[in-house]
């Protein structure tokens, strides 16, 4: 996961980027995955969804994320709040820059092909 805040200086980012990744919210030494579970798909003519659990920070939640497929990946984007998954939204520089609790995900999924997930070699 990376910040991508264009209003956030370079410097603002890596302190950013290492507070989330640290035992104040992601805690990725003791949660090192981010893991999602599909349970079904709904394919229609105006909208794809993947429905499943996803998994942050040891907390598991349903939720339905709308899909798009093009130029060979999955793409798509949903907002979830960081409290709905035990975490606290982080404060840097004396609390002059404050992550919102909502945050957005964007996403891409490239589906592995045959040769690359241990396809014969010719």
């Amino acid at each position: 996961m990376k910040v991508i805040d264009p209003g956030v200086s370079d410097s603002e980012r890596k302190e950013i980027d290492s507070t989330m990744q640290g035992p104040k919210v992601l805690d990725v030494t003791q949660f090192p995955a981010i893991t999602f579970a599909s349970s079904s798909v709904r394919n229609s003519t105006d909208r794809n969804e993947v429905a499943g659990t996803l998994k942050i920070h040891g907390v598991s939640r349903p939720i339905t994320v709308p899909i798009a497929f093009g130029d060979g990946k999955y793409s798509g984007s949903l907002t979830l709040k960081q409290t709905d998954y035990g975490i606290t939204p982080i404060k840097i520089a004396g609390g002059t820059v404050r992550v919102k609790d909502e945050i957005r995900i964007e996403f891409s999924i490239v589906p592995a092909t045959a040769a690359s997930a241990g396809g014969t070699n010719h």
